[in-house]
């Protein structure tokens, strides 16, 4: 399996639009965050999870293959803004997008041409699938099972793809996904910053939680520029828990 973090950084994204502290003028390009969004490759399965205002950004580098899912953890702007610039991929053919109810009827509300009777030629072909948690699905032969987490008091989804957990945005985990999560060899997870947050885990919850899940190897994402710089922060981590930053991939059998 391999994964390719598209985006590391939080809502505003990093550097921040009007910033000048020493992370937003870092010139380190671990300091440059995109929203968060990853890819997901496994023996059959091309997998997007979210698709923010980045995402024709993020996918320009990368080679241009299909998409066989795109997976939305929920319907928050900087994990969904960018699903119209799916139209490239729709030239492989309809796209399933999985997400819960509530935010599949969120989508339909914000790109009703999309989901309209007649559609309009280039628009983008989306199959719009609705999942419940704890009941796992397959894409080709690739196993996903959604895990709840809440972000606040918002319900969202986090996510299962054999050896990987993919929760962003959370501040608390239910003990039924820390069940759900055991066996995991690559986890990520989000660690927005340094101080509490009402809605985001920050760094010290966020190490918590990674020790209760014990994964192989923990990588900290959605960061923004209140985290501090990558290569500070990092020093200061266990072995086996690392700052994501935009492109890095993982790669393990």
């Amino acid at each position: 399996m391999k994964v390719t973090i598209l985006g590391s950084g939080t809502s505003t994204g990093v550097p921040e639009i009007g910033c000048t502290c020493e992370v937003c003028v870092s010139t380190d390009p671990r300091d440059h965050r995109l929203r968060t969004s990853a890819l997901v490759e496994t023996e059959d399965a091309r997998i997007l999870i979210d698709c923010g205002p980045d995402f024709r950004q993020q996918m320009l580098p990368l080679p241009f293959e299909k998409l066989d899912a795109v997976l939305l953890t929920h319907e928050h702007y900087d994990h969904v803004g960018g699903v119209d610039d799916l139209r490239p991929f729709c030239r492989f053919g309809e796209i399933p997008v999985y997400a819960e109810k509530v935010t599949a009827d969120r989508l339909r509300t914000r790109l009703p041409y999309c989901f309209a009777e007649h559609r309009y030629p280039g628009v983008p072909a989306i199959l719009l699938r609705s999942i419940e948690i704890g009941e796992p699905f397959e894409i080709n032969t690739t196993q996903v099972i959604p895990l709840r987490a809440m972000h606040g008091k918002l319900p969202i989804v986090g996510f299962r793809i054999g050896e990987m957990g993919y929760v962003t945005d959370v501040s608390s985990l239910p003990e039924e996904t820390f069940l759900q999560l055991q066996g995991v060899k690559q986890l990520f997870i989000n660690a927005l910053r340094l101080a509490p947050h009402d809605t985001h885990q920050n760094l010290e919850e966020a190490l918590k939680t990674a020790g209760r899940i014990g994964a192989e190897q923990t990588w900290f994402i959605h960061m923004s520029h209140q985290m501090g710089l990558h290569a500070v922060r990092e020093k200061e981590l266990p072995e086996h828990i690392h700052l994501a930053y935009d492109g890095l991939e993982i790669t393990w059998k």
